[in-house]
């Protein structure tokens, strides 16, 4: 499985197929159990540090430090990605206007719509300028006007930087918005791969849609709910961006 430079690729699968677990392996926070892979050109297994500078990371749990203002998020973010002291500065106010947050830089986090918290996290883990921006349910929790702001901000993102977006959702609708290719994962392997065209002409003739393809590949209706651990993991995120 590849993920091209500067396309925005979509992992699917129904909840426990492995997605957030290749996303954790892919950046580095969880080794992988067997085989290869590389990240902006470096080995997950051999160049972490190489791989952990090239790429940023918006987890599905909020990565924002609520106590802080926005502000003072993304200047720790500056600190830890080693942005030099002179640039830090107009990085962090570049950062701001990008996602549309410079009125609110001084306002607590806390006090931030479940929106905002994403598009500060977008901010956050952009800061750096990475090579590909890994995504864990990037709109999860989020209403449809807070979604499509997001998604908003990711297209930017792609179209100004070139930026390669590898994310994971359950909103096939946003996978078929967006997505230049998607994967379908079942029970922690890949089971289908290819553009939204290719993987409906797979199921043969006729007219199919993305979810047939999703039931077909995923081995699971999409309203299956997944797991109590899946539910409540999911319903705490949701509250938190809330």
């Amino acid at each position: 499985m590849t993920a091209n430079a500067g396309e925005v690729f979509g992992l699917l699968g129904s909840n426990g197929a492995g997605k957030s677990t290749t996303i954790k392996m892919l950046t580095t926070l969880l080794p992988p159990t067997s085989g290869e892979a590389r990240v902006g050109g470096f080995s997950i297994t051999r160049q972490p540090v190489e791989v952990r500078r090239a790429i940023g990371y918006v987890p599905q749990a909020v990565s924002v430090d609520g106590s802080l203002t926005g502000y003072e998020n993304l200047l720790i973010f500056a600190k830890l990605y080693d942005i030099p002291h002179g640039e830090q500065e107009a990085r962090i106010r570049e950062q701001l206007e990008f996602v549309g947050l410079t009125a609110e830089a001084g306002r607590m986090v806390g006090q931030y719509s479940g929106g905002m918290v994403r598009r500060l996290e977008i901010a956050q883990a952009t800061l750096h300028r990475p090579r590909v921006l890994f995504l864990d349910e990037p709109t999860v929790g989020l209403d449809p006007i807070a979604r499509d702001a997001v998604w908003k901000h990711l297209v930017d993102l792609r179209t100004n930087y070139g930026t390669t977006l590898f994310l994971t959702t359950h909103y096939l609708e946003d996978a078929e918005s967006h997505c230049d290719r998607i994967a379908i994962m079942h029970m922690g392997k890949l089971a289908a791969l290819g553009t939204l065209k290719e993987l409906e002409a797979s199921l043969g003739a006729g007219s199919h849609t993305l979810d047939e393809v999703f039931v077909h590949y995923a081995g699971i209706t999409i309203d299956s709910g997944g797991s109590f651990r899946d539910v409540s993991a999911e319903r705490t995120t949701e509250q938190r961006l809330g």
